[in-house]
């Protein structure tokens, strides 16, 4: 079975994240979910990992905060947007903070149908070329 990973890290501090963070959180959920339920059908394993970051890995660089990998690839990557920055709030120390940038729209938290477009990208590399699929 091939595997699909999402990665989501985020900053968490005493039991805390930022706004953003939590919004993609509840967006990251509800679109494993329904990518779970979809793939299996052909022979994908979606597995979604969250990693917290500390402080200290935040300060280095507050960027990583927020990314999504897909089988180790940014989101981004997959659905040709860009990676933006933006302020956040006192759990992040004011930091500039990640956004994506995607067909003129800037996006702080990323929305459901963004996660499952690139990965459905992604899953498509996946898909053997001449097997046929029980629906």
């Amino acid at each position: 079975m091939e595997k699909l990973i999402i990665r989501w890290q985020r900053l968490v501090q005493n039991n805390t994240t930022c706004p953003r963070c939590v919004d993609t959180g509840l967006e990251i959920e509800k679109a494993y979910t329904k990518l779970r339920e979809a793939l299996k059908h052909f022979n994908i394993e979606v597995l979604l990992e969250k990693h917290e970051l500390t402080e200290a890995e935040f300060n280095k660089n507050p960027l990583i905060s927020n990314l999504i990998l897909i089988n180790d690839k940014p989101l981004e990557a997959w659905i040709s947007a860009e990676t933006g920055q933006s302020k956040c709030c006192s759990v992040c120390s004011d930091e500039e903070c990640r956004t994506i940038q995607f067909r003129g729209n800037i996006y702080e938290a990323i929305p459901e149908n963004l996660i499952i477009k690139a990965c459905l990208i992604a899953a498509s590399e996946l898909i053997p070329i001449g097997k046929k699929f029980q629906l």
